[in-house]
């Protein structure tokens, strides 16, 4: 089923596929590791691999029981564009996606060669929204990677932020998402390095979206960036916010 998510910039989260390996450093203290074991000893069906990638093909059905339009991460328990998923799978993915158009389906990946890769193999009709994680600046190409697939929405997760970006550029980035590493061992954000980045979005007309300061206890560091919060979307989801 499609769960409801606390997730700031979503509505609800669909998980064909769960479990992943590390890339970067941002996958350091993957809060979607630590979910998966404790579904695992929860007794969880889905997750009886723990955080093995595995595919849940029974999934592919769960967005067509949906009546009432949602916003929808995508594979918010693994990464669609892993290596070991077959290139058949993400097509039977999109395939659910475009005959399913009246959700919107945001995806995340750090895999954004893969991405590039199989991108003219999928058809990225108006409702699937593409993004790319981004954690420091060795990591900027990702953006790049994101700019050559045709996507309706091209966003960016700079989550968790590790460091500044300097060489970052929003040219054609339609949404950008920043946040705070959270829970055991999280490593901690720069005021300086988010309100560079929102510069960077006020001077490209990207939608500046902050998500959390993160920290061990996140909710008590809250969500205030110069005393309000940042909750800016790309018109799009807007509009199916308004809808619902």
């Amino acid at each position: 089923m499609g769960i409801d998510s606390k997730i700031e910039w979503t509505e609800s989260t669909w998980n064909p596929v769960s479990g992943c390996t590390k890339i970067s450093p941002g996958c350091l203290n993957c809060y979607a590791e630590r979910m998966a074991k404790r579904l695992k000893a929860m007794g969880q069906p889905r997750y009886k691999n723990g955080f093995e990638l595995t595919l849940h093909p029974e999934a592919l059905k769960e967005p067509y029981h949906w009546k009432k339009p949602r916003v929808v991460f995508v594979n918010s328990m693994s990464d669609l564009f892993h290596e070991d998923i077959p290139v058949e799978f993400v097509q039977q993915v999109f395939n659910v996606m475009n005959e399913n158009s009246h959700h919107t389906f945001q995806i995340l990946t750090k895999r954004s060669h893969r991405l590039k890769e199989l991108a003219p193999l999928l058809d990225w009709t108006k409702n699937i929204w593409m993004g790319v994680t981004i954690e420091n600046d060795d990591y900027v190409f990702r953006a790049d990677d994101l700019r050559e697939v045709n996507s309706h929405i091209r966003f960016l997760s700079l989550e968790p932020l590790l460091g500044p970006l300097p060489s970052l550029i929003l040219d054609r980035i339609d949404w950008v998402i920043v946040g705070g590493e959270s829970g055991p061992g999280s490593r901690p954000i720069k005021k300086e390095w988010i309100l560079d980045i929102k510069a960077g979005c006020d001077k490209s007309d990207a939608p500046f979206f902050f998500k959390q300061w993160g920290g061990v206890n996140k909710k008590k560091a809250g969500r205030l960036l110069n005393g309000r919060t940042w909750d800016n979307y790309p018109q799009a989801v807007k509009d199916t916010l308004q809808a619902v």
